[in-house]
């Protein structure tokens, strides 16, 4: 089911065209990317994806109940070594619920207070001009875990990348051992994102931007 994208939204998505062209230039600071890092996909991948895998994680189907918790756009470009944007990647998301609950047959948590509502994982493939977006919740903490969202990049059906993203300055992270294993401080604050405000919303909706660097120039298509 496909989102659609109203004002303040069209002003994210305008606003991720700009910051990106000025970031993603081929060739252009290049050599000033950080490689994002890989880490573990961990064991709450979903063992059966959800009917609906679309970008808008707060509706499932046609149900008119949104999930639990702060909305949240999360969106970026996914990006060669030369900084050039990677078009046809899929990128794929997933994450507990408001409670903590992942969607999963063995989620950790009390899983007769998973949220129904939230869809838990989704999908969305890159244009032209590479970019991403996704309608979702800001991540939670679990036991055991600081807040994150697990994210993947596939090329033509293959995992290039795998990692996580966290939000910044949340206490939780010191004390988180995946975090904390990213020993290179340029590819920490890489998956370290600032929620931010959206400009004119009247919901009090967040957005992060996330731009995510291969360790390769795969083949663009």
């Amino acid at each position: 089911m496909p989102i659609q994208i109203l004002s303040p939204r069209r002003d994210f998505l305008r606003r991720l065209a700009w910051t990106g062209a000025l970031l993603t230039t081929p060739g252009l600071f290049a050599e000033q990317l950080a490689r994002t890092p890989r880490q573990t996909e961990g064991p709450f991948y979903p063992d059966r994806l959800p009917l609906d895998t679309d970008n808008d994680l707060l509706v499932v189907n046609d149900a008119t109940t949104p999930a639990a918790g702060e909305v949240t756009w999360l969106g970026g470009r996914p990006l060669a070594a030369d900084g050039t944007p990677v078009r046809n990647a899929t990128i794929e998301i997933w994450q507990c619920d408001h409670h903590g609950v992942y969607l999963h047959t063995r989620s950790g948590g009390d899983a007769t207070k998973r949220d129904p509502y939230f869809q838990g994982f989704g999908r969305f493939v890159t244009g032209a001009t590479g970019e991403y977006v996704f309608r979702t919740i800001k991540p939670v903490p679990y036991p055991g875990r600081t807040p994150h969202i697990h994210l993947a990049v596939k090329i033509r059906g293959r995992k290039e990348l795998v990692t996580q993203g966290y939000i910044k300055g949340h206490p939780g992270n010191t004390r988180d051992g995946i975090w904390r294993g990213i020993q290179d401080q340029r590819q920490r604050d890489s998956v370290t994102l600032d929620f931010t405000p959206l400009a004119g919303s009247r919901a009090g909706e967040l957005a992060a931007r996330w731009d995510l660097v291969l360790g390769t120039t795969p083949e663009l298509t």
